[in-house]
């Protein structure tokens, strides 16, 4: 019995959370990727597969090797495609702004040009706000969406600092000039502290901390990751990314398309009683808890990630 079959078989039967054990995608080293020119750089994507697109979006600080042991779940019977963001991954790292704004260009470059039916965007942090921003702007390419630890409401958009709880310190900051810099150009505080050390309930290995690491060496090429917390709507501010997050939470609380939401316990940004407040308030959604983890639970629940997302997909 293939995967699929095994998949349908459990759906039909209630255990749709058992899945036989499978290969991981990738544990530790690089992963080959196709490349495309968008606005006269090159980005990579992982491009495995063929069928229905799943479109797999990261954020900050990672990249697409973020989905590499969730990949495999999908592949018997659709493409996945899993794009490093511009200045990210194995994407070129040009001297651009990195705004949120610049982000979207590129991306939207790349998946228009892919000319995506009937996807099934997967999205995690800012990925969430710009795979948000693609599905309510181009409703004929995209057909459901799956979320886990994105920029919903009712947590975002932050009205003040005073709001972030015990992450107020910190954003301030990353958003007082020569601090940020110091924190995240300097000392790498996104990857060696934040993804290395406290949003993750399972330790990671040197391997792929180092893989993490490979695609930002210097001071200069971590400059998406000082940019990203910067671009956090605080009190209205940046006014661009806020006017983004603003819409998308409409979109969300109004768009009839599927939606999967996959949580964990304690979260960060999406926290039990914020999917609660989500499954009470937004169309056509279905929740998943798939165990305990931070913010990066792919990192945590990559299997429970995986086999639900298989099994959600014959539905959807």
């Amino acid at each position: 019995m293939n995967r699929r079959d095994f998949l349908s078989a459990t759906a039909a039967a209630g255990a749709v959370t058992l899945v036989p054990a499978l290969p991981a995608f990738a544990t530790a080293g690089p992963v080959e990727k196709a490349t495309m020119s968008v606005l006269g750089s090159d980005m990579a994507y992982v491009d495995r597969g063929e069928g229905r697109p799943v479109v797999f979006l990261h954020g900050n600080p990672t990249s697409s090797y973020l989905w590499r042991n969730i990949i495999p779940y999908v592949t018997d019977a659709h493409r996945a495609i899993a794009p490093d963001m511009i200045g990210m991954g194995d994407s070129d790292k040009p001297d651009i702004g990195y705004t949120y704004q610049v982000h979207a260009d590129y991306l939207f470059g790349l998946l228009d040009a892919l000319e995506l039916q009937d996807a099934v965007l997967v999205v995690h942090d800012w990925g969430s706000a710009l795979g948000f921003h693609y599905a309510r702007t181009r409703p004929e390419r995209v057909a459901a969406v799956a979320f886990m630890e994105a920029l919903v409401p009712p947590v975002l958009p932050f009205p003040s600092y005073e709001a972030m709880g015990p992450f107020e310190e910190m954003f301030r900051n990353f958003r007082t000039p020569g601090i940020g810099e110091a924190m995240i150009l300097e000392q790498n505080f996104f990857i060696d502290q934040l993804l290395g050390q406290a949003m993750v309930a399972t330790p990671l290995s040197d391997q792929v901390l180092a893989e993490y690491n490979r695609y930002y060496p210097t001071a200069e090429s971590r400059l998406p990751a000082l940019q990203w917390p910067r671009e956090i709507p605080i009190g209205g501010e940046p006014a661009g990314s806020t006017a983004a997050v603003v819409a998308n939470n409409a979109w969300l609380l109004e768009s009839e398309i599927p939606k999967l939401l996959l949580y964990a316990e304690p979260g960060a940004i999406i926290p039990p009683q914020a999917a609660e407040w989500l499954a009470a308030n937004v169309p056509n959604l279905e929740m998943h808890f798939v165990g305990v983890g931070v913010h990066f639970i792919q990192e945590d629940q990559p299997d429970a990630i995986g086999a639900k997302l298989a099994e959600w997909l014959l539905r959807v």
